[in-house]
């Protein structure tokens, strides 16, 4: 048992790292004015266009898309349906933090809905003004899905940690990829490219921003269990001069799932940030894409419903793409498909689109502390340490030591567990509705939950503590209604060819999460961001001229 966290990944080096985040920071702040320009209004798709890329999305698989096409010479044309979050509203602010959520907080509702929407027992989810704001909470028949909305996608609204799968996981995933080269090139290159740093071992003890983590951790191995640091996109250079009151505080100061207004390296100011300074791209902001087809002469016809702050259709366009890339999310993706499919859009799709679904394992939990173990008011709100016991074959487990940054002593130690849950689901199209539901079930996370519970039955006997069960309902322990990770749905070499194109269609691509199956075992933006840059490059070079 380890005293101290171990490093997460040796294939890739710390001081490589640092260099990477200095210069993805550095790049990202003088670009951010190009991506601007590339998302003004004067770019915007008109009805009637022609363009040689459509990528649908600009989250992880659909920035990568983004910039390799344009470095590649081929004008690309983004579309998000969310909005491009470089405005202030009246606080001053682009985004709103978490303590007091207003309009900018939800998409399109008219209450928050948190994963933890209880406080002892108590209701505590907030009315706000509909509009599109940036986190979605798309809720299916058994499941709540958490994704961003806008230009950057999840990467405006998650954790920032950027955690390599274990390898021999990742093989078991995803057999038809050669792991020796992304561990060798795609990770590495993702992971450059992304702004990934690591969080100094030194600062990280004494930091008052870090108590909660290093109780946690240090019940953790007085419980038999390991622990490790979490590589971020956050810049830790950053939050140690947020501790130092030297800077605006974002990551201090309850910015997370509602965005960062400082120090996250979010997409906007990477990846596309890049792919705007190509001088090729161009970006079209809240636009939902609900149909694509076959157009007379190749290509395809693309339908774009475009939206206004409250949700309400504002106009309807189509334009037609040489080449379309999807890149909507594993959800949005698989139910564009689906839909495409039931209704003949895209026929001769095969029967393994919509399938493979998963929730990579979530289920959230929270142990109450004795009154002399504070976890402290001041909470970054950017995990840094995570439990690592997926090494144990009757239930693996990878868990972060998450945040609960309320502002007040709370004596709370809330965990997001990552566990290998092998339950999977799939989209389903109502003719009725024309809606898309997902079949998975409450109770497909009982794996989950006994999986998590090993592991934190066996700290509250040790740590003689208990269960908080009033933070995700009433009486209720586990948060086990609610994914982060939304994986799967047009599985790589399944539903698609070995790298993302859907047979029987040319030109036309899947490049985001819905290509895994369903799993990662750890935060999975860094591999999808990997696999995007693997897929990418072969389609340059053999499909492109």
């Amino acid at each position: 048992m380890p005293s101290h966290p171990r490093p997460p990944s040796p294939e890739i080096s710390r001081r490589g790292l640092l260099r990477a985040g200095a210069a993805a920071a550095a790049f990202g702040a003088s670009a951010g004015a190009l991506l601007a320009r590339a998302s003004a209004a004067s770019a915007v798709l008109s009805d009637g266009d022609h363009v040689p890329a459509l990528v649908v999305g600009s989250g992880y698989g659909g920035a990568v898309t983004a910039l390799r096409l344009t470095q590649a010479g081929i004008a690309t044309s983004v579309v998000e349906m969310g909005m491009a979050w470089n405005t202030p509203g009246p606080d001053g602010n682009v985004f709103c933090d978490m303590i007091k959520p207003d309009q900018r907080s939800f998409w399109l509702r008219t209450r928050t809905d948190q994963p933890l929407g209880y406080f002892l027992g108590i209701p505590v989810n907030k009315p706000i003004g509909r509009y599109t704001g940036v986190l979605d909470s798309e809720a299916f028949s058994g499941i709540r899905v958490y994704q961003g909305r806008g230009l950057g996608g999840g990467s405006l609204v998650n954790g920032a940690m950027a955690v390599l799968p274990k390898r021999e996981y990742f093989e078991e995933i995803l057999p038809s990829v050669d792991a020796d080269a992304m561990y060798r090139t795609y990770f590495p290159r993702a992971m450059a490219a992304l702004g990934v740093n690591n969080v100094d071992p030194a600062w990280f003890e004494s930091a008052a921003c870090y108590r909660y983590a290093r109780l946690s951790r240090d019940e953790a191995h007085a419980s038999g269990y390991r622990t490790t640091f979490i590589p971020s996109v956050y810049d830790f250079a950053y939050m140690a001069q947020e501790q130092a009151n030297a800077v605006a505080r974002s990551a201090l100061g309850s910015e997370v799932i509602y965005g960062n207004n400082h120090g996250k390296r979010s997409l906007d100011k990477t990846y596309l940030a890049a792919a705007a300074a190509t001088g090729r791209l161009t970006v079209t902001t809240q636009h939902v894409v609900t149909a694509v087809a076959p157009a007379n002469g190749g290509g395809y016809v693309v339908t774009l419903t475009q939206l206004g702050t409250t949700g309400d259709a504002v106009n309807t366009k189509t334009v037609r793409a040489d080449r379309v890339f999807l890149a909507a999310g594993s959800v949005g993706t698989s139910k564009l498909l689906v839909a495409m499919k039931a209704t003949g859009k895209l026929p001769g799709l095969g029967d393994a689109v919509g399938h493979g679904w998963g929730n990579n394992g979530n289920v959230m939990v929270a142990r109450a502390n004795h009154v002399w173990q504070p976890t402290g008011s001041l909470q970054s709100a950017m995990p840094a340490v995570g439990i690592d016991n997926w090494a144990d074959p009757a239930g693996p487990v990878f868990a972060e030591i998450a945040p609960f940054p309320s502002g007040n002593e709370t004596w709370i130690s809330l965990y997001l567990a990552i566990t290998k849950n092998p339950h999977r689901a799939r989209f389903v199209y109502n003719a009725g509705t024309g809606a898309v539901d997902l079949t998975w079930r409450t109770e497909q996370n009982q794996p989950s939950i006994d999986a998590a519970s090993r592991v934190f039955d066996t700290i509250n006997r040790r740590q003689a503590t208990i269960y908080r069960s009033d933070l995700f309902g009433v009486c209720k322990v586990w948060g086990d209604d609610l994914t982060y990770h939304p994986l799967g749905g047009c599985v790589l070499d399944q539903a698609t060819d070995n790298y993302g194109r859907l047979p029987g269609h040319p030109g036309l691509y899947v490049m985001d999460g819905s290509l895994i199956p369903g799993s990662t075992g750890v935060n999975p933006f860094v591999t999808i961001t990997a696999l995007a840059e693997r897929n990418i490059e072969k389609i340059i070079s053999t499909d492109l001229p």
